[in-house]
């Protein structure tokens, strides 16, 4: 058995339960089988498993800012659960299945709601002030930022190869814009140790990439 698939699956009954707040429910495999063929789709090159679990993992490092920790790693799991790369509403039909599975699987409406409200923010990645669970899962997804070079170009590459089909000039085009958009953000992170730890590292990634783009 896969062991990253095997910690996954615990992480997600733990947490489920965690977000039950002690109210019976069913079984919290199945869902988790679900969540992670979802995750695990060919289509998939940098949206896989490994990043969930890594998104997981930065949730647990920021959950102290967090008002609500356990919808924070819900809406983890929730967040690219829906993933087509030649489609735009991947997010809303994300939180669409969060507003489906959680009920049933025995999650309160209010913190269904909150759920699905933040796998929608991660549009936008721009939580408002405040937000301490939408700073939390938004800098947890964004952290790949500010990874080591060689695994920040491991990201970048995987990332080409999910957008396969778009032309050579097009996508270099379209992602040297998305990155001078993130540059010319005032702030990558919102999280105080996302500020401190990740910012200064993201933004010379984003912009050694936009220089290898653009020669």
């Amino acid at each position: 058995m896969d062991d990253m698939a095997q910690a996954l699956r615990t992480r997600w009954q733990d947490t489920l339960v965690s977000a039950r707040g002690g109210a019976d429910g069913p079984d919290p495999l199945p869902y988790a089988e679900n969540l992670l063929a979802r995750w695990a789709e060919p289509q998939r090159k940098y949206h896989t498993t490994a990043h969930l679990a890594a998104v997981l993992d930065r949730i647990d490092t920021l959950a102290g800012h967090a008002a609500d920790a356990d919808a924070v790693r819900l809406a983890a799991w929730f967040h690219d659960a829906v993933y087509r790369p030649d489609r735009s509403e991947n997010e809303e039909r994300s939180a669409v299945l969060a507003e489906r599975a959680l009920p049933e699987a025995g999650v309160s409406e209010a913190v269904t709601r909150e759920v699905a409200r933040l796998v929608r923010l991660t549009v936008t990645h721009d939580p408002a002030p405040g937000d301490t669970d939408g700073e939390v899962l938004c800098d947890a997804d964004l952290a790949i930022l500010a990874a080591p070079p060689k695994e920040y170009g491991e990201y970048a590459a995987q990332v080409r190869e999910e957008y396969g089909f778009v032309p050579e000039e097009a996508f270099r085009e379209g992602r040297a814009a998305v990155l001078r958009q993130l540059l010319g953000l005032p702030r990558l992170f919102r999280t105080p140790y996302g500020t401190r730890e990740w910012e200064p590292k993201a933004r010379q990634n984003l912009l050694t990439e936009l220089e290898l783009l653009t020669r």
